[in-house]
């Protein structure tokens, strides 16, 4: 027994640990281990919170590594970690104690080689496609001599020199450029917000909006070119209300922006040659379509001329025409004089038969007959008109029986008591309008004697006049002769001169009078 108690328990002389500190020494302990350390895996949960901090699992087929990315960091990386992509992270092991979790800070993340990134291409190419960016329909027609072109590259590469020099050769135009990052992590934000920006100018302003867009990059590895495989890049490009040609890398590479946009140029020279035709060329197709309208114009004039000649042959000369005319004119002229005799002739005995019936006594016998009707009418016509006045008579005296004075007597007294009523109602108006403008008339002059000086001079106050005029000041007073003081009840004439001190300023004066004090 007493051996029991003399031994202590097992593990009691072990040191205890609080939960911080073997939590601060399990951190050193991976801390140390693993300093920096490279892991492979598969990018699973990506969470991406305001703060600009990016956390995600790496995982593989049996276990899950949580990761975080810093804001500064997140800002540099050329690729951005997406769910599903298979990447080799940088960085180094540490603890969470808060949550009880190892996780590692990754200070650079790339995909895991080339098959990785065409992997999470082909993905996010498809979905843009089942969105419909690049269907058919959607893609504008490229104007076919641009006013202005909007350039989006780099401004100090062979690329803008290429371009303005290929548009100097074939036709030159006006070239906005609109200077980008073409590679990095600042290269997608950039051309997005080129092409945003570039939509944005108004047409015709101090800056004006381009016709036509070229965003163009030089050669380069996937890695180099895959700013323009961003989702932002794609969306810009399919978003542009001008039209867009893509001219990323050479003629074997693609990206998304070419599936996005109206054209694809193989290289950025060749866009230059989409964008505006040869001038040169333009002026021989004119040149040679003024030579062929003036040919046709020449070769129609022509046909013209020979047709009008061949059916000029088939006419009768203008002297034949005029002999069978000629002729009958002379015939009918020849007959005329005849004819003018024979039909004179013809009138000559007309008229003396006609004035052989006319005799002074048949006009003689026809003025009797008719003055005898007419004796024989005149004794009708006297009754006949007595007859009808004797009618006409009789009819006015059956109107007149049935008009009677009763009426107009009962219409013109209705018309009178009429007049009565509205002449008393007219004067009882005209006295109460007239009251009313005597109580008005009342009231102002009450509101004038209130106004008015006479009752100031009745609270305490006086009106100064010297020499008769109204006296407002000390050094009108001084030289006054006489000074007459009104009073509300009457006045008085003082001596003039020089007050012993001055006299206080009015408070109050009425309008148009003189001092009151």
């Amino acid at each position: 027994m007493s051996d029991l108690i003399d031994d202590p328990l097992p593990g009691m002389n072990e040191p205890e640990f609080s939960v911080t500190e073997i939590s601060n020494a399990i951190k050193r302990v991976i801390e140390g281990e693993f300093a920096h350390v490279r892991i492979r895996g598969e990018v699973g949960r990506v969470s991406r919170p305001r703060s600009g901090h990016i956390y995600l699992d790496l995982k593989d087929d049996k276990s899950v590594l949580n990761g975080v990315i810093w804001k500064g960091v997140a800002a540099r990386l050329s690729v951005q970690p997406e769910e599903g992509m298979e990447v080799v992270a940088t960085g180094r092991m540490t603890t969470f104690g808060g949550q009880s979790r190892y996780q590692i800070v990754i200070e650079d993340i790339k995909p895991a080689g080339m098959g990785a990134l065409m992997a999470m291409l082909e993905k996010r190419k498809k979905a843009l496609e089942a969105e419909g960016l690049f269907a058919p329909e959607r893609k504008k027609p490229l104007p076919y001599l641009p006013e202005i072109i909007g350039v989006v590259t780099s401004p100090s590469g062979a690329v803008i020199r290429d371009i303005l020099h290929r548009l100097r050769d074939r036709f030159p135009r006006k070239v906005l450029i609109w200077p980008v990052a073409v590679q990095g992590e600042r290269c997608a934000p950039e051309v997005a917000r080129a092409i945003a920006g570039f939509n944005a100018l108004t047409p015709g302003g101090a800056l004006p909006q381009p016709d036509l867009l070229i965003v163009a990059r030089g050669g380069g590895s996937i890695e180099d070119l895959w700013g323009f495989n961003e989702e932002i890049v794609a969306r810009a490009a399919a978003a542009s209300d001008i039209p867009l040609i893509s001219a990323v890398g050479h003629e074997t590479d693609t990206t998304l922006i070419d599936y996005v946009s109206d054209k694809r140029a193989p290289t950025p020279t060749a866009a230059a040659e989409l964008a505006v035709p040869v001038r040169l060329e333009l002026l021989a197709w004119a040149d040679n379509q003024g030579a062929r309208l003036s040919r046709a114009l020449t070769q129609a004039v022509g046909l013209r001329g020979q047709r009008l000649r061949d059916l000029s042959r088939a006419l009768p000369q203008p002297d034949t025409l005029l002999d069978g005319p000629r002729q009958r004119l002379d015939r009918a002229a020849d007959r005329l004089p005849l004819a003018l005799t024979g039909m004179v002739q013809r009138r000559r005995v007309q008229l003396s038969e006609v004035s052989g019936s006319l005799r002074p006594s048949l006009l003689s016998r026809q003025l009797a007959e008719q003055q005898r009707r007419l004796a024989a009418s005149a004794p009708r016509l006297a009754g006949g008109l007595s007859a009808a006045v004797e009618r006409k008579r009789e009819a006015l005296g059956r109107r007149t029986d049935r008009l009677s004075i009763a009426p107009i007597r009962r219409n013109a007294a209705l018309q009178r008591d009429r007049l009565a009523d509205l002449s008393r109602r007219l004067s009882k108006a005209g006295q109460a309008q007239t009251d009313d403008w005597r109580k008005q008339i009342d009231a102002l002059d009450r509101l004038r004697e209130t106004l008015g000086y006479k009752a100031t001079l009745g609270r305490g106050y006086a009106v100064v006049r010297g020499d008769g005029a109204v006296v407002t000041t000390a050094k009108a007073a001084q030289t006054a002769q006489v000074l007459e003081i009104e009073f509300a009840d009457g006045r008085m004439t003082a001596g003039g001169g020089k007050p012993a001190r001055p006299a206080p300023k009015p408070k109050d004066k009425p309008p148009g009078q003189g001092s009151l004090f």
